[in-house]
């Protein structure tokens, strides 16, 4: 409904998204692809829809860090924005602290957004080619199903990026025409998860 309103009863409407080096815009280490990664493709569309609206994108996200590390400045450095909608995507470098610990700062996050009537949006990983995605042991698949069973738990949307590589995957599909290396997707991966998100605004 903001998004739709217009001068003068509109405002600056803040998209913050908040995670690691895929939302950062990394493309091959260590190049960064800023205007072909996720966040700004999809915003890019809904502001080009909502032409009356302002939209700023704000991206916290940090190159190498985990949810822990994202969860410890998550005062300073995201909430001091004052997101309308805040994106989360971390699971890709929560491999390396575990799920519990993982889970624990995803709530954090969550909760505290939450506390301030912030729209959130979550997002399951983006596939590391190391790992076999057609494989429901695969080390992300695990991630991708606490993420989902956080927006259950919460009432909160989640992008499932990771179902959607895994679908193209499984219907014949070579994973390495939508990665710019083993663990960051091109632009047409990139524009897959943009899609997706685009869909949250009404989009096809």
């Amino acid at each position: 409904m903001e998004l739709q309103k217009k001068w003068p009863e509109n405002r600056m409407v803040n998209f913050v998204f908040h995670g690691h080096s895929v939302p950062a815009g990394y493309f091959q280490t260590p190049a960064i692809n800023t205007f072909q990664s996720y966040l700004l493709l999809s915003v890019k569309r809904i502001t080009d829809s909502f032409s009356t609206t302002e939209i700023n994108c704000i991206r916290t996200a940090i190159g190498g860090e985990n949810a822990e590390q994202g969860a410890k400045r998550f005062d300073s450095t995201v909430l001091n924005h004052q997101p309308d909608i805040l994106f989360i995507d971390y699971a890709l470098n929560d491999r390396n602290i575990g799920l519990e610990r993982s889970k624990a700062a995803w709530q954090y996050m969550i909760e505290k957004a939450l506390a301030k009537k912030i729209k959130i949006v979550l997002l399951t990983p983006t596939p590391d080619m190391q790992e076999d995605i057609k494989s429901s042991e695969a080390p992300l698949e695990k991630y991708t199903s606490q993420i989902l069973a956080l927006g259950k738990q919460y009432h909160i949307p989640v992008i499932d990026s990771y179902h959607i590589f895994k679908k193209l995957v499984k219907g014949g599909e070579n994973l390495i025409d939508y990665m710019a290396q083993s663990n960051y997707p091109n632009a047409l991966g990139h524009q897959l998860v943009a899609n997706e998100i685009c869909k949250l605004f009404g989009f096809n």
